[in-house]
């Protein structure tokens, strides 16, 4: 067999993949680059948890390399350590604690002093939440209940406005969990985020791309009331099916307004069983909290006039391959990941886990809500209506 020479990554090759990997590229399209096994790169990217190291500066106030070659040249030349602080403007102590922590006047090399000083200077600061254990344990605990570190630093800035101590921004929650070093939380948190993976990928990594069907008569989301577009008023949804193996699915539906999410369990998904059971979903709400049903041009709603004259509640269609007109509904399926991987059985799952896992989404608090919670939001809907 034959083996590659070993290479040895430049700076420069670094950087390259630093900007390959946040462009969106993949480990495998990067290792390409330089003829390498993807976990070659992963080695690489992994030690900072995929998050680019900022660049590295040396103080003003440090001797650059020259200075410490003037320095040597002096100490060959036999010159006195006052002569050769005066000749480079600097404190004859200077020159003494640099000689002392390299070696010598006997083995003073500029080269050598300076490699060592910059590796010297890693001493990085400890992060927040390893001097803070009990705001530690609070980030933890929240973590747990699945909620994102976005959600727990907002929550937290929301709960203690005035109490710097009790928050933590969720860029170092990221740090803390990627970046293992820090030692403040468990790696086994990374398993409760939205995205369990070891390292952070960037956002243009990839892109959901759903197939649509032809619906006859589709009433274009063009055509969506401006009450519904601004998220002005409550009552109007997204749905969506959150697809599981051996052709499972549950329907999502989620209320553009408050963000407030159901899930019902789906046993098939043709047209007719969807549609039922939709029906039933809509008829337990009250008429000022749905109002309209925004959907992809999926097939499984193909008899979406039933589901108007049973309910009264208007339909609207994206544009073929737009699954940002349906952010909020986008969102939520991500999230419901963490509880339905994908692969997984969704055949077998009852209605009332869902109703559960429905009741733990909508107790997560929102940024855009600014952190208050979909239950809080639609409580305040059914209050104002009453």
């Amino acid at each position: 067999m034959k083996y590659r020479k070993r290479i040895y990554y430049t700076e420069a090759d670094k950087a390259l993949m630093w900007d390959r990997w946040q462009k969106g590229d993949s480990l495998h399209e990067i290792a390409r680059l330089f003829d390498r096994h993807h976990s070659s790169v992963r080695g690489i990217l992994e030690r900072s948890g995929g998050i680019r190291p900022p660049e590295r500066r040396r103080s003003s106030r440090s001797l650059t390399l020259a200075e410490r070659e003037e320095i040597s040249r002096g100490i060959a030349a036999g010159r006195s350590l006052r002569s050769i602080a005066l000749r480079l403007g600097r404190s004859p102590s200077t020159i003494s604690r640099e000689l002392n922590r390299n070696g010598g006047l006997g083995s003073y090399r500029a080269y050598a002093a300076d490699q060592a000083a910059w590796d010297r200077s890693r001493r990085p600061k400890r992060c927040k939440l390893a001097l803070n254990r009990p705001l530690a344990t609070a980030v933890a605990r929240l973590l747990r209940q699945r909620w994102s570190p976005w959600q727990i630093a907002g929550r937290l800035k929301r709960s203690y406005p005035h109490d710097e101590s009790r928050r933590v921004s969720h860029e170092t929650i990221y740090k803390t969990l990627f970046i293992q070093a820090r030692g403040a939380l468990k790696k086994e948190l990374v398993a409760y985020l939205r995205r369990s993976r070891g390292m952070r990928r960037s956002r243009h990594h990839t892109q959901k791309h759903g197939t649509q069907g032809q619906i006859t008569d589709a009433v274009s989301i063009r055509e969506r009331p401006a009450e519904a577009e601004d998220r002005a008023v409550p009552g109007h949804w997204e749905g969506d099916l959150l697809m599981g193996s051996s052709n499972s699915q549950i329907a999502t539906l989620v209320e553009r307004h408050t963000r407030y999410c159901m899930l019902v369990r789906i046993d098939s998904k043709d047209t007719e069983t969807v549609v039922d059971a939709l029906i039933k979903q809509a008829h337990k709400l009250p008429r000022e909290l749905y109002k309209s049903l925004t959907r992809d041009r999926g097939k499984e709603l193909a008899d979406h006039k039933r589901f108007t004259l049973d309910t009264d509640i208007k339909v609207y269609f994206c544009d073929p391959q737009s699954p940002w007109q349906r952010g909020s509904n986008e969102q939520i399926n991500g999230l419901l990941r963490q509880y339905f991987p994908k692969g997984m059985d969704l055949s077998g799952i009852h209605q009332n886990k869902l109703n559960a896992v429905a009741r733990q989404l909508n107790e997560r608090p929102r940024q855009t809500l600014d952190f208050e919670t979909p239950a809080e939001r639609l409580q305040q809907c059914v209050a104002s209506t009453g």
